[in-house]
């Protein structure tokens, strides 16, 4: 699918699906993370990003009770959706849920079909097994995709780099070849539990997207005084294998930001890739800047595991419409 560019923004290749995205992703989280935020700005923002050359926009099904979701489907119509490679990402490691809560985030982004569907939160050792099971997610992914609904996959984690790999690994005994994966790349995953250095060479080699999230750390990295917002993108932009630095924005000085950094990007050396880590190295080596790999404060499916759906997850029921109307009225805390 041929999207609009723009010259201020930077474009790569997906993986090997053949698309072509805007290297910085907008993250969905950030359109109801803050109270204030109303769908309206929300809706401003996210066409405002697509106007300026952000293409590849990022979501989850369960991302502020789902708000983000119906915000991100809103700024989509009048013809947005069609600029746009649209991903979003759903909890369920079954069939059955699954394809509910598939239908259900279809039904918020108000779109036939969504491009890139990841599993999300692959962060505990079972969870691949879990996945590839007779009654696995992975079936109903793979039937969405030939039904149409849904044309990559994907998933996500941000805890250890060795259970992405378990996540490759299953996948290859069972025939299957993933088009995207998900996980932290920043200027301290280089030096602790790095994904980095395990993990992208592996998904490079299988053809696989690699998308970079926590660039900031959810701000931890920038607390430590160490880096800038705009060092921190161009280092993301800079690791190879990269096809997408996702980034939270929610606020229109933020956009300016990160299409700033896109403006001014020039790829790392060698020489430079190592000054910068250096600069980096003493405050990341026990992960304190890093807590979504040592701490289960943002592990969202920890804190609700009956989004994970089984036996636990057998409450799980898609919201009406007009409940989801009256949470974008009155935006709430994410859970997750």
């Amino acid at each position: 699918m041929n999207r609009p560019e723009h010259p201020g923004m930077i474009y790569r290749e997906l993986g090997t699906t053949g698309e072509r995205v805007s290297a910085i992703g907008l993250g969905g989280f950030h359109l109801a993370k803050d109270p204030n935020t109303t769908q309206q700005d929300a809706v401003r923002l996210v066409r405002s990003a697509v106007d300026q050359g952000i293409t590849f926009l990022d979501n989850c099904w369960d991302y502020n009770d789902g708000i983000s979701e119906v915000r991100m489907g809103q700024a989509l119509k009048d013809g947005y959706r069609q600029k746009v490679f649209l991903m979003t990402k759903l909890d369920a490691r079954t069939y059955k849920d699954y394809n509910k809560q598939l239908e259900q985030s279809m039904g918020r982004l108000d779109t036939d079909v969504i491009d890139l569907v990841q599993f999300h939160e692959i962060l505990r050792f079972e969870d691949p097994d879990r996945i590839f099971a007779e009654d696995g997610a992975i079936h109903a992914a793979m039937e969405a995709r030939k039904a149409g609904k849904i044309r990559y996959i994907g998933f996500t984690g941000h805890k250890n780099p060795q259970i992405h790999l378990q996540m490759f690994e299953i996948a290859e005994q069972h025939g299957f070849k993933f088009d995207t994966v998900q996980m932290p790349v920043n200027a301290m995953d280089a030096h602790f539990r790095s994904f980095t250095k395990n993990v992208i060479p592996v998904a490079q080699k299988a053809g696989t997207g690699v998308l970079a999230m926590k660039t900031f750390g959810d701000g931890y990295i920038l607390k430590s005084g160490t880096i800038d917002p705009v060092q921190a993108l161009h280092y993301g932009l800079s690791v190879p294998g990269v096809s997408v630095v996702i980034t939270g924005i929610d606020k229109p000085e933020i956009l300016t930001q990160a299409l700033n950094a896109a403006k001014t990007f020039q790829p790392f050396t060698a020489e430079q890739t190592q000054a910068f880590l250096s600069k980096t190295q003493q405050a990341a080596m026990t992960g304190k800047f890093e807590p979504f790999k040592t701490t289960n404060i943002f592990d969202g499916t920890a804190q609700n595991p009956k989004w994970l759906g089984g036996e636990s997850g057998s409450d799980i029921k898609p919201s009406s419409p007009e409940e989801e109307q009256k949470r974008v009225a009155k935006p709430t805390p994410s859970a997750a």
